[in-house]
């Protein structure tokens, strides 16, 4: 039998079917345990363990579906010692059952550090040193002194620290600064549209100190950004060194004066970078 006689045969036709629908059979086998092994449309939003114990956690995350994992513990006072301090994927995220969600629990006794030396360096280089070592910024004091912005003492509660003191991580220090031999100031800073975050480093900036801050909706958000200040900004205002601002943040655009409104995006976050300036016409 000829090649073209056996192509338009019955038997190649008959054949040629099987192996289409071997293929075809295959196929859709395939699909269907690819569909059953990622649990295509099975995801879940993701429990909120945080302040719970582990029983409370092991008993939620059973109830869900979920394993978790402890991988690092830190000390917080937002949360019961033992508890779930921190987690990931966050609250509300999408998962696949028995995904792993990685804990970090709240330690017992806290972490300790030592206190570094920030005598005689610029405030600036003394901010940094301080975050970086886990300790957090506290208030800018001043007095007279030959220099100017640079750290005379170091203090935790109004009493000074040694170099070396063993502290608990996350305690607050607070700076005391040579303000120079005259009366020196620094310009108001612009803080409009800042996130709290941001404002503060930029008071801090500007040797000044951040007061009370009050949110409009009374909830701390993380999307909150500053629409008033006081003092308000001015070119040609000026504050004493370590003088205190206050600042009021809102999540409602609206509030912001209508100069303002440039800088945010969707007319609902700030810019991811701090606003040092104000618009060209204020």
């Amino acid at each position: 039998m000829s090649l073209r006689n056996f192509i338009f045969s019955r038997l190649f036709a008959k054949h040629l079917g099987i192996a289409a629908a071997v293929t075809v059979g295959g196929i859709i086998v395939i699909l269907i345990w690819l569909s059953l092994y990622t649990r295509h449309g099975q995801a879940r939003p993701v429990p909120d363990f945080v302040g719970l114990s582990t029983e409370e956690t092991q008993k939620l995350a059973s109830e869900h579906r979920l394993k978790y994992q402890i991988t690092d513990s830190i000390y917080t006072n937002m949360v019961p010692k033992g508890s779930i301090a921190e987690q990931s994927p966050k609250p509300g995220f999408k998962v696949k059952k028995w995904r792993n969600v990685a804990l970090v629990i709240n330690a017992f006794n806290p972490e300790m550090t030592a206190m570094p030396n920030l005598i005689d360096l610029p405030k600036r280089q003394a901010i940094m040193m301080i975050e970086s070592s886990g300790l957090a910024m506290g208030e800018l004091k001043y007095k007279p002194d030959l220099s100017v912005d640079i750290v005379l003492e170091q203090q935790v509660n109004g009493r000074n620290i040694s170099e070396g003191d063993s502290i608990q991580k996350g305690t607050v220090i607070d700076l005391v600064l040579g303000k120079g031999l005259s009366n020196q100031s620094t310009p108001v800073p612009y803080l409009i549209g800042n996130s709290l975050a941001d404002a503060r480093n930029i008071i801090l900036e500007a040797s000044l100190n951040l007061g009370a801050y009050i949110f409009d909706n009374d909830k701390d958000s993380a999307g909150a950004f500053v629409y008033r200040q006081n003092p308000e900004y001015s070119p040609e205002a000026g504050l004493q060194l370590g003088s205190t601002v206050y600042v009021w943040l809102t999540t409602d655009s609206a509030k912001l004066p209508a100069d303002s409104l440039r800088y945010m995006v969707n007319d609902t976050l700030p810019m991811p970078q701090a606003i040092t300036q104000p618009p060209a016409d204020i």
